[in-house]
């Protein structure tokens, strides 16, 4: 198994990480999604042409998916499309910048069915003047849906940029606002 090195953010040490593998969940109302980790941790969620998505070849060999993180990720993601489950609870190794990071994580702050300006998510960053940057930040998510980068809009309420298209960010906050699963349970066993 091929190991990459990485700083450890607590220390600074350089500990060994695990290489990337994928897996694809294919039937999701959005599109297959490309599911990436390292280790037990989820890396990646991409949809077919996301922008900003890494080469199909840094993703990894193909692993089961009924390993770890990827049977919880593919769970979670069906309980979230039947409308069940609000919040996923998933281990996460996302790779940013720290900004990148603290803006992903100010993402999982945005109730389920709600949406804040690009602004208001920079201002409650504390640094207002930065929406710009918000926005940037917020396109290069590596786990759409997860983190839910489709819940940032314009500051006039309009739907700007998403990764996956705006017909998928229109869907996933329509979705999001109904009581209407995407998936019928009866799908999703």
């Amino acid at each position: 198994m091929t190991r990459h090195l990485s700083p450890d953010s607590a220390t600074g040490a350089v500990l060994p990480t695990p290489a990337l593998t994928h897996t694809v969940l294919a039937d999701t109302p959005v599109g297959p999604l490309t599911l990436v980790a390292a280790g037990d941790a989820l890396t990646g969620l991409y949809m077919t042409d996301q922008r900003h998505r890494p080469p199909q070849e840094s993703f990894g060999p193909p692993a089961d998916p009924a390993e770890p993180p990827f049977a919880a990720t593919i769970a979670q993601l069906r309980a979230y499309f039947r409308g069940e489950l609000t919040t996923f609870e998933l281990p996460l190794a996302l790779r940013g910048t720290p900004f990148q990071r603290r803006v992903w994580a100010a993402l999982c702050t945005i109730p389920y069915g709600e949406t804040v300006s690009y602004g208001h998510l920079a201002a409650r960053l504390g640094v207002p003047s930065a929406a710009r940057a918000v926005g940037l930040a917020n396109g290069r998510n590596p786990v759409g849906i997860v983190v839910p980068c489709h819940r940032v809009v314009g500051a006039d309420g309009s739907l700007t940029g998403y990764g996956g298209g705006l017909d998928r960010k229109r869907q996933l906050l329509a979705f999001e606002r109904s009581d209407e699963a995407l998936f019928p349970v009866e799908e999703c066993g």
